[in-house]
């Protein structure tokens, strides 16, 4: 089994690829050992020195570390992925009630539903995948005031360059496409 790496705009964080699909529906976001106890391979993960978040996307998994070098942490990381997808086991656990699509409730008007209808397939068509790319993901949260709240995820959480891509990137498109867009937030 051959798994690549990328590099992603967020320093702390390695794309890794196991040439396989990950999650078949929606994407997870683990950002602690307690929350790992839903994935085996998210638990082998946390189990390892200096990883402080975990990602799986549709064909990637996003690793993030609290400190240290990438080459000193990558081997043991590598490691685990390709131990878990030989093993067979499944990426999550049955018990763990898990909705990978989850992500909370959405608000917005009922009068802006034909906007929000606009953004959400902006988001999905234009964002989700240059996003996706770069190790994370992106979800509609709501519009408000001419306010478009988004969540992100993955190697996008806590990214230094997260908030120029809302600002200059998302918010610049949305207004483009949608007149009643005036800004874009980060939930």
């Amino acid at each position: 089994m051959f798994i690549q790496t990328e590099a992603t705009p967020n320093p702390a964080t390695l794309k890794f690829l196991p040439g396989r699909p990950v999650m078949t529906l929606g994407t997870l976001d683990i950002r602690s050992p307690e929350g790992a106890k839903q994935s085996p391979l998210a638990q082998a993960l946390f189990s390892l020195e200096r990883v402080s978040g975990v990602f799986f996307g549709s064909d990637f998994i996003s690793v993030t570390k609290s400190d240290g070098d990438w080459q000193e942490i990558k081997p043991a990381v590598l490691g685990a992925i390709m131990e878990h997808f030989l093993s067979g086991e499944p990426l999550l656990n049955d018990e763990a009630g898990v909705a990978p699509a989850g992500d909370g409730d959405e608000f917005f008007a009922p009068n802006d539903a034909d906007t929000v209808a606009t953004i959400k397939k902006l988001i999905e068509t234009h964002v989700r995948p240059a996003v996706a790319n770069d190790g994370g993901d992106i979800k509609f949260r709501g519009f408000r005031d001419g306010t478009v709240f988004l969540a992100m995820k993955g190697s996008c959480s806590g990214c230094p360059s997260s908030s120029a891509t809302l600002r200059h990137g998302i918010q610049n498109l949305l207004k483009h496409y949608v007149p009643d867009v005036r800004a874009v937030e980060q939930i």
